[in-house]
């Protein structure tokens, strides 16, 4: 992206990515789904504990809330406004600077704890690493497109949630949940739901294509 965006342009290198990458994860969540419960059974976690289940479950839709921040901006996604890299300060941002590798992390850790087999803990890990990387690469892009702007927002937020808020670096406002009644994160939440109850469709479209 570094060297070929500037060459083709920000939109069109988002439509080569767009069109190179769902595939892709079509292809590697297909692959995921139809194998997950293959490999060794590294634990057996009771699915008759109903605390359990509700725990695993919110700890999926919490994710899904870091997951998507970039939801704010999809005429971007689209392509259809110029994408850019953005320096945000405020919401999701304010718990922890990279809030996508934090959901990934956190629903890797619980689909991790749901099913126990070593082909989960295997994708989940190579998962986890994936978006660790991620936060230095994406400080680095960062400092380096908003320079000393970034520099003061890195000294406001942390990468670990909370934690610039229990070291006295950031001070959530009083009406700190209004940053969150925005109508992405209403498509966000009921997307969420709607995928909880789609999974035995999305189980049975993933094994009519035999990946």
């Amino acid at each position: 992206r570094t060297y070929a965006a500037p060459i083709v342009g920000e939109r069109a290198w988002r439509v080569l990515f767009a069109v190179v990458s769902l595939p892709l994860a079509l292809s590697c969540i297909s692959f995921f789904v139809n194998h997950a419960r293959e490999g060794m059974q590294l634990w057996q976690t009771p699915r008759d504990d109903p605390l359990l289940h509700a725990l695993l479950w919110l700890a999926n839709f919490i994710s899904f809330l870091f997951l998507y921040p970039s939801t704010f901006n999809l005429l971007e996604i689209a392509a259809i406004q110029k994408p850019q890299l953005h320096l945000w300060e405020t919401g999701v941002t304010r718990i922890t600077r990279h809030p996508q590798a934090v959901g990934q992390i956190l629903w890797c850790l619980a689909h991790t704890a749901w099913v126990g087999t070593s082909t989960v803990a295997a994708a989940s890990t190579v998962l986890i690493v994936h978006h660790v990387f991620s936060m230095y690469h994406g400080d680095r892009r960062l400092a380096t497109r908003h320079g000393e702007a970034f520099e003061y927002v890195k000294s406001k937020t942390s990468i670990v949630p909370f934690q610039a808020v229990w070291e006295g670096r950031q001070e959530l406002p009083s009406d700190y949940y209004k940053e969150f009644l925005r109508g992405p994160y209403f498509l966000v939440v009921g997307g969420t739901i709607a995928a909880y109850f789609a999974h035995p469709y999305m189980q049975a479209g993933a094994a009519l294509l035999h990946w």
